[in-house]
């Protein structure tokens, strides 16, 4: 096995054009494991640490631009009021040392559908920024995910950063376990309100082969709440939405049973997240405070 490691981004874009088999490693939280355990043995290891941009984030006015290398312990320490429900999605992944090394733009590269970061990514709104020698693109998150730990990157390209919608309205996470942390979730759920579009976005995790949203259930809720004036009223949602929207949300699913949980347990257990997160995040968007979450 050889180590590339590049100084710079052009060099890292160089490198993988020349050696498209070559593995992207950063924090190594997902890669190293499958090395250990001799799941994975790649002919070129391509070591981006030293490329100091990949560690950079940038908030504008509507979105953050965070870099593919950025720990989660940043985005939990420094990002909550912008990105929320990645926020808390940061705190259930692994130990304080892998949260240290592991990052978002990994948990790309990995696609695994019981990735923590994607549910949050896929309610927020977020585009993949990939690129090669050959140029740049932005992916819509939701079409990044093209199959169990597949993804849409070419041979030749690397997630340079994650753009992620800021946070207009209330966010939040919730992940099924056997404890908070340090574990693999057996579903995981996110729900975002965008006031300013009077929108609400939901994200699934571990309960269908790639990372999913609840479309259906979207689309339902936010005619709900457009028919019954629920964005200019502040009203409580009414139970029968509130559970229709997770029956919705629980039909999207389509799990496996696993020796983590049955499939019949990840579609119960995502109907109770998608009611009980809509209403934590619609209560603290009647309170007026757009930002304030609680953990699940």
């Amino acid at each position: 096995m050889d180590f590339l490691r590049p100084a710079g981004w052009q060099e890292a874009l160089a490198a993988k054009a020349e050696h498209p088999t070559a593995v992207p490693i950063a924090g190594g939280t997902d890669v190293m494991v499958e090395i250990n355990f001799d799941h994975r043995r790649p002919d070129f290891l391509l070591d981006l640490n030293r490329i100091g941009e990949l560690a950079e984030w940038e908030v504008g006015e509507r979105t953050v631009r965070l870099g593919a290398g950025v720990p989660y312990t940043r985005i939990i320490e420094e990002l909550r009021t912008e990105l929320p429900a990645l926020a808390l999605a940061s705190h259930t992944v692994g130990s304080p040392q892998i949260r240290n090394r592991g990052t978002v733009g990994g948990n790309l590269g990995a696609a695994s559908p019981a990735g923590d970061a994607h549910p949050a990514l896929l309610a927020a709104g977020a585009e993949v920024e990939v690129e090669s020698v050959r140029g740049t693109r932005l992916i819509p998150v939701e079409e990044f995910y093209t199959g169990v730990k597949r993804n849409a990157l070419e041979p030749d390209e690397l997630i340079r950063a994650v753009h992620i919608e800021k946070a207009d309205g209330p966010q939040q996470f919730s992940k099924v376990g056997t404890r908070n942390a340090m574990v693999i979730a057996v579903c995981a759920f996110s729900v975002a309100l965008h006031p300013r579009t009077r929108t609400v976005r939901t994200g699934i995790g571990s309960a269908a082969p790639t990372p999913i949203r609840a479309r259906e259930a979207e689309e339902f809720l936010n005619a709900a709440l457009a028919d019954g004036g629920f964005w200019d009223s502040g009203a409580v949602i009414t139970p029968s939405i509130a559970r229709q929207f997770a029956e919705l949300c629980s039909g999207a699913c389509n799990p496996i049973d696993d020796v983590r949980g049955s499939a019949a347990y990840r579609r119960h257990a995502v109907s109770v997240m998608a009611r009980r997160t809509l209403g934590w995040t619609w209560q603290a968007y009647r309170e007026g405070n757009g930002r304030t979450v609680q953990c699940a």
